[in-house]
């Protein structure tokens, strides 16, 4: 596979001019191209420009909707919704972020709901967000139904991420994670397909529920949830409070999130955000720094997420670069 060095602020202006050429409006556009940028720029490949085809071809089709403006309401004094109306994730949860926080500020902790929007890749992108807003962040979503319950062989729930991120005493972030309830994401198993490697074991069960490690197999079959039923636990509870508590759909009725046309996505994310002091006060920074001081101590070990310094360029599959070029020279759609 070639690659090309590529610079963020060309993967983000390349990003929003082939949104805009295929039909979303200038500041959705940039609210999802930042999202395509930081992906790339913390190596989340999956979730940046690889997605960007889609987007463009689901713009056209109207399986996803780029020129709504999102409906923002405070549902009860600590819980903001916003309806995406179809849109993307990411302007939704920009239209919804300042009410959310300054709910939290105010009562100690907020709900923050977004319903009936596109997929949002990359979840910690968001979690990130509400840390640098000094405040505790937790997200959850779900996607199509890809991993089988423990011990079966036809998938209920999706990869079902969870993310949280938590503020530095002086500002930015002490460390986030985001990672599926499944073993692994389901585009490592994409790509492994596509390239003809294999798999490890654990990851997936093909269509009769034998463990495989031919990804094209796996494709066919399920994924398992990380730390068998322990995981499974974990997908549930995202289930429940992405789709369930938000009354968008369930993993069970998603369609291939990449297909160019189609109904629309329709997926709920939620998040809880949490004053950090609104308890314990200067303490919960205190047993922050020990724990931080603990990790630090040893050799090649560090929090999550923690002093991560991005750069100003990355290397990018070559064809998918040209790609992503070729979409922002298209005609704009009317």
């Amino acid at each position: 596979m070639q690659k090309t060095r590529v610079s963020l602020a060309d993967i983000e202006t390349t990003a929003r001019t082939a949104l805009m050429a295929h039909g979303a409006l200038g500041w959705i556009a940039d609210e999802v191209a930042k999202a395509v940028r930081m992906a790339e720029a913390t190596g989340n490949v999956i979730c940046g420009l690889y997605y960007l085809e889609s987007y463009c071809k689901q713009l056209l089709s109207g399986r996803v909707k780029g020129n709504v403006e999102p409906l923002v309401r405070q549902a009860r004094p600590a819980a903001i919704e916003v309806d995406a109306l179809y849109g993307f994730a990411q302007p939704a949860f920009a239209r919804g972020l300042d009410m959310a926080v300054a709910a939290a500020r105010e009562m100690g902790s907020c709900a923050f709901a977004i319903r009936h929007s596109h997929t949002c890749t990359s979840l910690g992108y968001f979690t990130e967000q509400i840390a640098g807003k000094g405040l505790i962040g937790l997200g959850f979503t779900n996607a199509s139904a890809v991993v089988a319950p423990p011990g079966g062989n036809k998938p209920v729930l999706g990869t079902n991420p969870m993310a949280m991120a938590v503020p530095a005493r002086q500002g930015g972030v002490a460390f986030q994670f985001d990672q599926s309830t499944s073993a692994i994401a389901m585009g490592k198993i994409t790509m492994a397909a596509s390239a003809g490697q294999p798999i490890p074991l654990g990851w997936a069960v093909d269509a009769d529920g034998n463990p495989t490690t031919d990804a094209k197999a796996a494709l066919k079959g399920s994924m398992l949830s990380m730390g068998g039923y322990k995981g499974w636990g974990l997908g549930l509870m995202v289930e429940m409070l992405a789709a369930c508590l938000t009354g968008t759909i369930n993993s069970l009725d998603s369609s291939a999130l990449k297909a160019p046309d189609g109904p629309p996505h329709n997926f709920g994310q939620f998040y809880f955000l949490l004053d950090p002091e609104v308890f314990a006060g200067e303490a919960f920074w205190q047993g922050l720094q020990k724990v931080s001081d603990a990790v630090a101590a040893q050799p090649g070990a560090r929090l999550p997420g923690a002093n991560r310094r991005l750069p100003e360029a990355v290397e990018i599959d070559a064809d998918l670069w040209v790609l992503a070029q070729a979409l922002a020279q298209a005609t704009p759609a009317a």
